[in-house]
């Protein structure tokens, strides 16, 4: 399967509100997962190709209740503080290889220019660098999560 391929079908995936799929061909085996943070009711409005649907505000109210405090905490500014984003989609390593220590943990200095973490987006290692100057306050993401394009990966004090 090419490369413009593979772009294509992440594509369809995003515009059909699909999160997963699994593609096997004789010699090749292809899985993607997204995840996405769409309310039910949004996400059959994007399958069904319905654009501008209004959603029931007491459904959108209710799924807004139930999001996680993660994402919640996520959304909130905190004084002072600098934020290191996923400058792509990909899986998150905070270690260069199983064996080695994290490149960067709660409570280090991290030097604008100097390595966080890897992402591993097609099977390409990219090494992430930081941004922002400063000590490390918390790590949001687990070792090996999907993150998304802009997705918060370090508070940064």
């Amino acid at each position: 399967m090419e490369y413009n391929e593979i772009v294509s079908l992440m594509q369809e995936m995003t515009k059909m509100g699909l999160t997963r799929i699994k593609l096997e061909r004789e010699n090749f085996k292809l899985e993607l997962e997204k995840n996405i943070n769409v309310l039910p009711a949004e996400a059959l409005a994007i399958r069904q190709g319905v654009e501008n649907t209004k959603i029931n505000e007491s459904l959108t109210n209710e799924a807004k209740a139930n999001t996680s405090t993660t994402n919640a905490s996520l959304d909130k500014e905190i004084p002072g503080t600098k934020k290191i984003l996923s400058p792509m989609v990909g899986t998150f390593y905070a270690q260069p290889a199983p064996d080695k220590p994290a490149f960067a943990s709660v409570g280090d200095i991290v030097k604008k220019g100097q390595p966080v973490c890897i992402i591993e987006a097609m099977k390409l290692m990219n090494e992430i660098e930081s941004e922002v100057e400063g000590e490390i306050i918390k790590c949001l993401v687990e070792n090996e999560e999907m993150v998304e394009f802009g997705q918060p990966l370090y508070i940064i004090k």
